[in-house]
């Protein structure tokens, strides 16, 4: 990462929007004052998606840091003014539900909350009324109310940042068009404009759907989708004569009506109404006119009125008032999508100091803004970014083609009932295995993950599951479950299943410096013959995970890891100093994972090498043959079962496979899914990186302190020499029903209070209880707390890790 002192730094950003005057107003605040902004319209509402925004406020959703970023933007808009009056009027939201569906899932959403930190209530019709008159109650299941959510004037917080930031040293420049990027050897040196070029150790592309052009100009892909979005506002209502100030203009929470895709907020004495119910209407960036050639403003295009007819018949049904108006005005506004939904955020790899700041709504702006600025002032966020990183993105997920398709199915899916487990469903199959034909013929049952088709359980396995004694589930942890699973973890357990392991990342380390380069990567000890296998970490400078690896030393300076997401390959590459190679593996190998007791009975027969526990130890990998197939064999068990991970070339793999599977028919040999897989690893306490550790945790809190060697020095190492008291801990918990099951991210409850969330869960069919791992202050073992379900709250308790053959004979043997 680069980092430049204080007071030195030249930046300049294009785009003062609401992301760009937050920025600037960040990064002075820090002490980079040198801060030039570069906008193309006139100030401070210069044409692009900041000017026409309806500026609603929600900041509770599935992501814990989006949830953070929208709560920084509350507090920080609501301490600033313009004009007299405050960047964010807290008038509060309230989603509706008319649907069974839609009810529930604000009972999960009220959990959410919970979890994140937000306040929130669940109302009756009759309560809902009371906040919102124009409601028709009898329609109504119910309701979901956040006072502290609410409107965000988004021009006039830009003014009163562009103050701030200004007095403190930053300059706004209007009418700037942004004609080009300067560099030299891969750094930004600064930007050309229609009236002059601004040098610059740093560039922040803020420039909002714009992103994708200026991203051309310095030869960096920009994975965003401009889309227009229907505002309509309607004829004065007599329900609002003399109820709201128009300097304030709404006193009645921001309605959402997500079972038709619509949204509401008073504009004074009239009801603004923004649609996604309508069909996707892509925008290219590249041909968007500028500000003095648009008929109103760049980002807002004309009204469609066929497109909004059915949204404003569902408006009526829900506020029968609107029965007497009509549609005053209306335009269809531009903004940004990506493939996730999520924003794009980092500095560019290929051009050092070019950084991205996109896709970001006024929602999450400031919440970003002071992201971005610590990332570029100290050197990594506080909050945890992955998400939102640049390279999280896989390079078959940044194609045009999949950029428009996705970001077309998110706008479709903006307020749609998501499953934590629902797959996209195009375009697929994007990403198989070499094992995916054999994988059909099983019946498998694929979900989607980063592109690739994942079997979660395979219907060949269904007589299996006859007979098996398991809890009935109620719909939501139903869902893309099948009781298989069950069967497959059984059979893991008691004779030996086949998993395909291709879609973890595997990277290839090579050259003389190899060694002394990962060893002061990470933080266990590398420095072991060839043929060793290390678990360790990937910490960053203030000693957060960043990732978890595995690092088998293949060769004295040749190295395989096992890494989690394309954001490893990028921090190993920025890192990685002359003379070493990191290189992607990932899509010309394959990998199976062999486990369960008769593993040994299954792989030994095949070898002439010694597969036995004295002769191939645990973490131990050594280059081999089954069969005609060459594999690499690592001794590792992500399932807490005996058993190996064999890595062979894409070509070979359908070969390997066959081979597998012929020697294990008189094992019993079962092919095995994901959703096994999941139960059988959290059984064990093996974390997963992302969802239960993330850069915001350290070893010690995530219990992977095992990993760190005290004796060396790494990246992070001074950070965790603090010796900072331990407050939180990944927590094991099992339920204490038999019957119930959670699903992630639910609030854990200590003495009545929320406490902490749910990272991961899943049923553990070895135990017969679900097991929910989560952050919690330390307890201690036997401490009972709740996890709140769907607004039940179930009973758990805090168990000794691991849960699962804690001495370790099964994998040992």
């Amino acid at each position: 990462m680069s980092r430049t002192p204080a007071n030195s730094s030249r930046v300049v950003v294009i785009g003062a929007g609401i992301v760009g005057c937050s920025l600037a107003d960040e990064l002075t605040a820090r002490g980079w004052t040198d801060v030039t902004v570069l906008e193309q319209g006139p100030l401070p509402a210069p044409g692009g998606s900041t000017s026409h925004a309806p500026g609603l406020v929600f900041q509770t959703g599935p992501s814990k840091t989006m949830t953070e970023f929208a709560a920084y933007t509350v507090r920080k808009f609501g301490s600033l003014e313009a004009d007299g009056l405050p960047c964010f009027h807290p008038v509060g939201g309230l989603e509706v539900a008319t649907t069974e569906a839609r009810w529930a899932d604000l009972h999960r959403k009220a959990g959410l909350a919970a979890s994140w930190g937000v306040r929130g209530e669940l109302l009756t019709p009759r309560q809902c009324k009371q906040l919102w008159p124009m409601l028709d109650e009898t329609r109504l299941h119910g309701g979901f109310h956040t006072p502290d959510d609410g409107l965000a004037r988004a021009t006039l917080a830009c003014r009163a940042q562009m103050e701030r930031a200004a007095r403190h040293g930053a300059r706004f420049l209007e009418r700037h068009t942004v004609t080009g990027i300067e560099r030299e050897d891969g750094r930004v040196t600064g930007v050309r404009t229609d009236r002059g070029t601004f040098p610059a150790d740093h560039v922040v592309s803020a420039a909002g759907f714009w992103g994708p052009v200026i991203g051309a100009m310095a030869g960096v892909d920009v994975p965003l989708l401009p889309l227009a979005h229907q505002y309509a506002t309607t004829e004065p209502l007599p329900e609002l004569a003399g109820v709201n100030d128009p300097r304030t203009e709404a006193s009645r929470p921001i309605l959402r009506f997500q079972d038709r895709d619509l949204y509401f907020r008073e504009h004074t004495d009239r009801i603004g109404i923004g649609s996604y119910a309508h069909r996707p209407m892509p925008v290219d960036p590249f041909t968007v006119p500028a500000f003095d050639e648009a008929p109103v403003m760049p980002s807002s295009l004309p009204f469609t009125e066929d497109d909004f007819a059915p949204s404003w018949q569902d408006s009526v049904t829900l506020l029968p008032a609107l029965g007497a108006s009509r549609v005053a005005e209306g335009f269809n506004g531009v903004f940004s999508f990506t493939p996730d939904g999520m924003p794009v955020l980092g500095e560019s790899r290929e051009l050092r100091g070019f950084w991205l700041a996109e896709a970001v709504w006024v929602t999450h702006s400031a919440g970003v803004a002071k992201a971005v600025a610590e990332w570029m002032t100290d050197g990594r966020p506080t909050t945890d970014i992955h998400e939102c990183d640049l390279y999280r993105f896989e390079d078959a997920q940044r194609s045009p083609a999949y950029i428009a398709d996705r970001g077309a199915q998110n706008f479709i899916e903006v307020y749609d009932v998501i499953h934590p487990l629902q797959p996209m469903e195009q375009p697929r199959p994007l990403r198989t295995s070499p094992f995916h034909a054999r994988q059909q013929q099983l019946g498998a049952y694929f979900l989607e993950s980063g592109g690739w088709e994942r079997p979660h359980w395979y219907e060949a396995n269904a007589p299996l599951a006859e007979g098996l004694r398991l809890p009935e589930r109620d719909a939501w942890s139903a869902r893309y479950w099948s009781p298989i699973a069950a069967a497959e973890a059984r059979a893991t357990r008691e004779r030996v299943a086949l998993y395909d392991m291709t879609p973890l990342r595997r990277l290839e380390v090579t050259g003389p410096g190899a060694l002394d380069f990962l060893d002061r990567m990470t933080t266990n000890n590398l420095r072991k013959r060839p043929g060793a296998v290390t678990y360790t970490l990937l910490l960053d400078e203030s000693g957060g995970i960043r990732s978890d690896l595995t690092v088998a030393r293949l060769a004295p300076d040749r190295f395989q890891v096992g890494a989690n997401s394309p954001a490893d390959l990028d921090w190993l590459l920025r890192h990685a100093p002359d003379g070493v190679e990191v290189r992607d593996i990932t899509s010309g190998t394959c990998c199976i994972g062999v486990w369960g007791p008769l593993a040994r009975d299954l792989v030994q027969p095949l070898a002439r090498d010694d597969f036995s526990h004295e002769g191939f130890g645990y973490f131990r990998a050594r280059r081999t043959h089954l069969g005609h197939v060459p594999v690499t064999a690592m001794r590792l068990s992500y399932v807490g079962e005996l058993g190996w991970e064999l890595y062979t070339t894409a070509d070979l793999g359908l070969r390997l496979w066959d081979t597998l599977w012929e020697a294990g028919r008189g094992l019993g040999v079962i092919a095995a899914g994901r959703s096994a897989f999941n139960s059988l690893r959290l059984e064990k306490g093996y974390r997963a990186w992302g969802a239960d550790m993330t850069a915001e945790h350290d070893p010690y809190e995530a219990g992977v302190g095992f990993a760190v060697r005290a004796d060396k020095e790494f990246v992070g190492r001074a950070a965790l020499d603090a010796n900072r008291p331990l407050t939180r801990k990944l927590t094991a918990l099992l339920l204490d029903d038999p019957a119930a099951n959670v699903l992630g991210k639910e609030p854990v409850y200590l003495d009545g209070v929320p406490a902490g969330y749910v990272t991961s869960a899943s049923y553990g069919y070895t135990l017969g209880r679900c097991v929910a791992y989560a952050w919690l202050p330390p307890l201690a073992t036997g401490t009972g707390v709740h996890i709140e379900y769907f607004g039940e709250k179930v009973p758990a308790t805090v168990a000794e890790e691991p849960l699962f053959d804690p001495k370790m004979t099964r994998i040992r043997r």
